[in-house]
């Protein structure tokens, strides 16, 4: 979950890299580094410990001055956070790399190397890999087949940027496991693990299969798969807005993207809607036969990912009455399972470069499922690509850590799966069509919860002293209760559970005083009754209640109960609108708080390591 850019140009490059290194910082930010190959072949490098910010101020008083160069900016995965295993890691002074991944068998190479000579002085896998390299450089004097051996030797996922004084006119990339990008410009090549990286410096991007290998030259890039057969890969220019990775008029990241959300939903319904049902061949080609073959779905993600999975699930379940069952994808991935002939294998993924996701699905494809569908937000990932089904979120770059846009239009793009899988196992036409007319509404419906961030603005006063919080929920709406409770510790560090509601007197309900706030989402339901009996057991314990209702649900703020009205919803995309006011919450209890609400400590966006 590192961050890589690199560059071949006629111009300095010091500028593009750091530029670069910024709009990446959302994959990592406990170091950066960068090496430049200067035009009086040295090769430079400077490496800082913390954000962007600190390598630039270096740079400042210390260019690294060249044409040829990568960078790259680190979330520790081997080694704490320090200047020492901080990228690039060089073998000598000719030869440096970058890598994001992960190498299992480091500790086994380190050995080896060792006992050749070799002196390490970082505690990363990334410095076994440029030992290795230039071991085998020292007999073949030919950096692309250096690293194309090295990477024979290597167990794991990985993607590499290597440069060697003694070429000073190229940079060797490879891809496995790990996203990387190849930007193509007029007469400058660019590489990066994400396309937001390069945007300032072209709008054209070259996709690598997992195994290539690539050549990145001023004029011309040459690309081999995994035989060593050349490629050619097709270049595609960005779908999204150049301002998307920038902040605008809002304070953070978190906050527009929390705006963007009426856009992205209704981005992610486009051409999937007519008036009354949807189109299921925007799950792709096959896709109607296929799901009148599904008799189970089995939903595989990870943290954000995971709770849209368990909203699906009620859905699946209730709409489609298929039996629909979820689960981490780290914990899929090491148990024997038991396969139900026509099992659909669901993958839900942000990036699309999600570690775990991606190895269960590699798993799933030899495990005898029926089908792969993924869901999720990059065209251009790996998940994506390994399918056989794509329901894309059209939710656009998200930058803040913690997800927001991602979410609701995952479930916005899960909710048309469902419907189209149910209209296969006997829902009506006259149902659909209700269906329909609650997803087409569901926009203006977030923009009237967004219009509540004032109120929610200042109810978040009452958790600042506090450094436990309790969530609950029912039905459908307790996995949006877990993602309120997510939110709020990630970006707050208040310590936060959620619960499904009946459950509180199962135990929870013992946490429960005077200063333990008490989060609930109340829509107007089946279950609502059941509900305010357990907001009853609350308050009896002098509990603090936060409530977010429905307006007819009647509900209201008195001693001890703080009541938000949220605009009446279809219980159906009720768990998508409630989702918002939560969001806004946690938004502004860390605003308060003073955390670094876009970069919560410890976390990183993209998860590609397990």
């Amino acid at each position: 979950m590192c961050g890589i850019v690199g560059a071949v140009s006629e111009r300095d490059v010091q500028a593009i890299l750091l530029e670069g290194l910024h709009r990446l910082e959302y994959r990592g930010y406990d170091s950066a580094g960068m090496a430049v190959v200067a035009n009086d072949g040295v090769l430079g490098r400077a490496r800082e410990l913390g954000k962007v910010a600190a390598l630039s101020e270096s740079l400042a008083k210390v260019p690294t001055p060249g044409k040829v160069g990568i960078a790259h900016t680190r979330w520790a995965t081997h080694g704490e956070p320090s200047q020492v295993n901080a990228h690039p890691h060089m073998s000598g002074s000719r030869l440096a790399l970058v890598h994001n991944g992960i190498i299992e068998n480091y500790q086994e190479l380190r050995e080896q190397l060792k006992g050749e000579g070799f002196e390490f002085t970082s505690q990363t896998d990334t410095e076994v890999v440029a030992h290795l390299i230039e071991k085998l450089y020292r007999t073949s004097k030919d950096l692309l087949s250096a690293v194309r051996e090295a990477i024979g030797h290597l167990r794991g996922a990985f993607a590499l940027a290597v440069v060697h004084a003694d070429e000073p006119d190229h940079l060797i990339v490879c891809r496995e496991g790990s996203p990387l990008v190849i930007g193509v410009g007029i007469g400058e090549n660019f590489i990066a693990s994400d396309q937001l990286a390069l945007l300032p410096v072209t709008d054209r991007f070259m996709f690598l299969d997992e195994g290539d290998i690539a050549d990145i030259r001023r004029t011309e890039v040459t690309v081999w798969d995994r035989d060593q057969i050349p490629v050619k890969r097709p270049i595609t220019r960005f779908e999204h807005a150049l301002d998307a990775a920038d902040k605008g008029q809002y304070r953070h990241f978190m906050l527009k993207e929390i705006y963007e959300q009426p856009k992205v939903i209704k981005a992610t319904m486009e051409g999937r809607l007519t008036d009354s049902r949807v189109l299921e061949e925007a799950l792709g080609n096959g896709a109607g036969e296929l799901l009148a073959d599904v008799k189970h779905v089995q939903i595989i993600a990870c943290g954000t990912s995971y709770h849209a999975g368990m909203v699906a699930r009620y859905w699946v379940e209730e709409l489609a009455g298929v039996p629909c069952s979820v689960e981490v994808a780290s914990e899929f991935r090491y148990r024997k399972h038991v396969i139900q002939a026509g099992t659909l294998f669901l993958c839900i993924s942000q990036s699309g470069e999600t570690a775990d996701t991606l190895a269960a699905l590699r798993q799933a494809k030899k495990a005898g499922f029926r089908a792969a569908l993924a869901i999720c937000n990059v065209p251009s990932s790996s998940l994506v690509r390994e399918s056989d089904l794509v329901i894309m979120t059209q939710a656009g770059p998200e930058i803040g850590v913690a997800s927001t846009k991602a979410f609701t239009t995952q479930l916005t793009a899960l909710l048309l799966f469902t419907i189209a899988l149910a209209r296969h196992n006997g829902m009506s036409p006259e149902r659909e069509a209700e269906l329909v007319t609650a997803i087409k509404a569901l926009p203006g419906q977030v923009e009237a919860a967004l219009a509540l961030d004032s109120a929610i603005a200042k109810l978040s006063g009452a958790f600042i002293d506090k450094n436990h919080s309790l969530f609950l929920g029912r039905g459908s709406l307790f996995p949006v209760a877990l993602e309120g409770a997510l939110k709020l510790k990630e970006i707050s560090y208040i310590h936060a559970e959620a619960y499904p509601a009946g459950e509180l007197k199962h135990g929870p309900l013992a946490l429960v005083d005077g200063e333990m706030p008490v989060v609930t989402v109340a829509p107007n339901n089946e279950l609502l009754e059941k509900l305010k009996s357990n907001l009853e057991e609350v308050r009896a314990r002098g509990g603090q209640l936060f409530v977010f209702a429905d307006g007819e649900s009647s509900l209201k703020s008195e001693a001890g109960t703080r009541v938000i009205q949220i605009p009446e919803v279809h219980p159906i995309t009720a768990p998508i609108v409630y989702t918002l006011p939560l969001q806004l919450l946690a938004y502004h209890v860390a605003v308060l708080k003073g955390t670094d609400v876009d970069q919560p400590r410890n976390l990183a966006k993209s998860v590609t390591v397990e």
